[in-house]
């Protein structure tokens, strides 16, 4: 009897759990057919298939321009937000920081607070120092947004690290760089791989910043959709966002994969 009990409640958890995915899920995936639609209308049933919008943004100097600043932006600040949020995580970590819990509370506050008062905050920042409407200046942004996000998964990773092996390689002679680069980084790679791909994501999906940081030459993906909503709506607008999703919905996927590569590691 407790075991058809276990079983009903079992099965009473997954209905719940397919439900609330496709309430989250339904909204992002009725966009998708609307990308395929013949007619310059976003509406159901669609009139028909084509690709013609398909072929309209690939065509576009507005839309290609727009792909080339997300890719140069995210590669970017995938390259910086990485290395600092990785160090930041080995100095609370294995330092063993007095202060430790408070030092990351603060790294963590661009996480936390609005993002409309981040933005305000580092368009203020960066117009007093003049790096506003300029591709420095967005990265930098996008930088403080996505290095939370290396920092939490490089965190996650040491939890489980056996600092013993650094010690170990040392005491064979090895320099501290040689015994990172050989010992350490390949145990928390999957980690720093996480962080990566979701310090990507970060800046990919980011419209509020860019609206303050950016000027008329660096606009990306997002906020080239913002612009298009209030200026000309039309399927091409959801051609950008189906491949915007597809991107993101595969490197959630690595990351996922990473993920639980990182919690076999360790």
């Amino acid at each position: 009897m407790a075991v058809r009990k276990r079983g009903a409640g079992n099965l009473v958890l997954l209905a719940v759990a397919w439900l609330v995915l496709i309430f989250l899920m339904a909204p992002v995936v009725a966009i998708i057919p609307l990308s395929f639609n013949s007619e310059p209308f976003l509406t159901y049933p669609l009139a028909g298939f084509s690709l013609r919008w398909y072929a309209a943004v690939f065509n576009s100097p507005e839309w290609m321009n727009a792909l080339k600043s997300s890719l140069i932006v995210g590669i970017a600040t995938v390259a910086i937000s990485t290395p600092l949020g990785t160090l930041a995580a080995f100095a609370l970590v294995r330092r063993k920081m007095p202060q430790a819990q408070l030092f990351m509370g603060i790294l963590m506050l661009p996480m936390a607070m609005p993002l409309v008062v981040v933005a305000l905050a580092l368009y203020i920042f960066l117009t007093r120092i003049g790096l506003a409407n300029s591709y420095t200046g967005l990265i930098l942004a996008h930088t403080v947004l996505a290095t939370p996000f290396v920092l939490v998964s490089v965190t996650a990773t040491l939890a489980g690290f056996d600092f013993g092996l650094v010690r170990a390689a040392s005491s064979l002679g090895a320099r501290p760089w040689v015994a990172f680069r050989r010992v350490t980084l390949p145990l928390v790679m999957p980690g720093v791989a996480t962080g990566a791909v979701f310090a990507f994501i970060t800046s990919w999906d980011e419209v509020v910043v860019a609206l303050f940081v950016a000027g008329p030459g660096q606009r990306t993906l997002p906020r080239q959709m913002f612009a298009g909503l209030r200026e000309h709506l039309d399927p091409s607008i959801m051609v950008v966002a189906t491949i915007m999703i597809v991107i993101s919905v595969l490197l959630v996927g690595l990351g996922f994969v990473l993920r639980r590569r990182a919690a076999r590691t360790n």
